[in-house]
């Protein structure tokens, strides 16, 4: 589940732009903006360090003192430098607590599927809706025993208690294949591999005959 970190300072800011940014980041902190439940849009910054290794997890939950305030906020969303991956910016959203939530929670797969099968991962994330304090890291999927042309529908995967999905139901996670199905490439692999070295024969035939005359 999401874990709560209590007493994060943040700090009510008032400068802005790229420059201002970027002078905060030089002090170690990370510019953001809170908002949600009809308030309006409130800028501040917030311990650099600290939250860079709370937010390596998606859906963190955190708990702000603002201007001597608890508030209880969701991160939406992170942005990083394309290149240096420093965090830039991050909006946080109000919840409270009992509240639910829309989010997407990333799915990992447990287990081995039968022998000389290939398990693919259609779907990287489900979306559900559940409490914002009671967020699950990730949603864990057994592939074990499946056999070739079984597949995972992500209505029949098993959600937290007092989750629901928000996701197609009929959306495949996970599909198995069987060996059968590389088994009939490979011969047309070799096949058309045989064919470009026979064309190649015969324009060397051909380019030698040419010569010849």
């Amino acid at each position: 589940m999401a874990e709560i970190s209590n007493h994060i300072v943040a700090e009510t800011r008032a400068s802005f732009g790229k420059g201002a940014a970027r002078k905060l980041r030089a002090l170690g902190k990370i510019p953001a903006v809170i908002y949600g439940h009809g308030t309006a849009p409130r800028h501040v910054t917030l311990p650099g360090h600290e939250v860079a290794l709370l937010v390596r997890r998606a859906n963190q939950v955190l708990e702000l003192v603002v201007d001597g305030k608890n508030e209880l906020t969701l991160v939406k969303d992170v942005q990083r430098d394309p290149v240096r991956q420093i965090i830039e910016h991050i909006d946080l959203l109000v919840v409270r607590k009992g509240e639910k939530v829309h989010v997407d929670v990333p799915v990992i797969l447990e287990g081995e599927a039968a022998p000389s099968t290939t398990v693919v991962q259609d779907a990287m994330h489900l979306s559900i809706e559940v409490e914002a304090t009671r967020i699950p890291e990730h949603i864990v999927v057994s592939v074990e025993g499946l056999e070739a042309g079984s597949h995972v529908a992500a209505g029949s995967i098993a959600l937290p208690a007092g989750a629901s999905l928000l996701s197609d139901p009929e959306m495949i996670v996970v599909g198995v294949s069987g060996a059968a199905v590389l088994a009939e490439e490979e011969p047309a692999a070799e096949e058309a591999e045989g064919e470009t070295a026979e064309a190649a024969a015969e324009e060397g035939e051909t380019a030698a005959e040419e010569s010849a005359e």
